[in-house]
C-alpha cells in the first residue's frame, strides 16, 4: 500500500494542464452574453432618448441606463464602492422601473434580480419611457 508521500509525485503527474476547453467555452459564453447585452440595452437607451450606440461599451452604457433612470451620470461611481453598489443597484433600478411605468416587483425582480431579462421585456415590449414618472 503506497502512503501519501509515494503516492503524491504519482496524482501529480496524472494531472492534465490543457485548459484549452475551458477558456474556449468562456469565451464563447462572454461574447453570447455581450451580444445579449447589446440587444437588451440598445432599444432601451434608444427609449429613454440617450445615444443608443453607447450599448456597446458595458461601463459607458452602465452611465446612460442610470442617467435613463433620471439621476446624473456621476452617480455611476458608487458602483464602484462595496454594500453601496448594492443599495445603489436597487435605487436605479426602480427608478429605471417607474420611468418605464413598472412597480417595485417587477423593478426588484426583474431590473435588478435579473437586469438582462427586464432589460429585454422593457426594450421589446410598448412600454414607454416618461422621466416625468420618475
Amino acid at each position: 500500500m503506497l502512503t501519501f508521500l509515494e503516492a503524491a509525485p504519482l496524482l501529480a503527474n496524472m494531472q492534465t494542464t490543457d485548459n484549452s476547453g475551458s477558456t474556449v467555452g468562456g469565451a464563447i459564453g462572454g461574447v453570447i452574453g455581450y451580444i445579449l447585452f447589446v440587444a437588451a440595452v440598445w432599444p432601451l437607451l434608444r427609449k429613454a432618448g440617450q445615444p443608443a450606440w453607447v450599448a456597446l461599451i458595458p461601463v459607458v452604457a452602465a452611465f446612460f441606463i442610470v442617467r435613463a433612470a433620471g439621476l446624473s451620470a456621476w452617480w455611476t461611481l458608487l458602483y464602484l464602492i462595496p454594500i453601496v453598489n448594492i443599495v445603489f443597484a436597487v435605487i436605479v433600478a426602480l427608478r429605471l422601473g417607474r420611468a418605464f411605468g413598472h412597480g417595485a416587483l417587477f423593478s426588484i425582480f426583474l431590473l435588478w434580480l435579473f437586469p438582462l431579462i427586464g432589460y429585454f421585456i422593457l426594450s421589446y415590449s410598448r412600454d414607454t419611457h416618461n422621466s416625468a414618472r420618475i
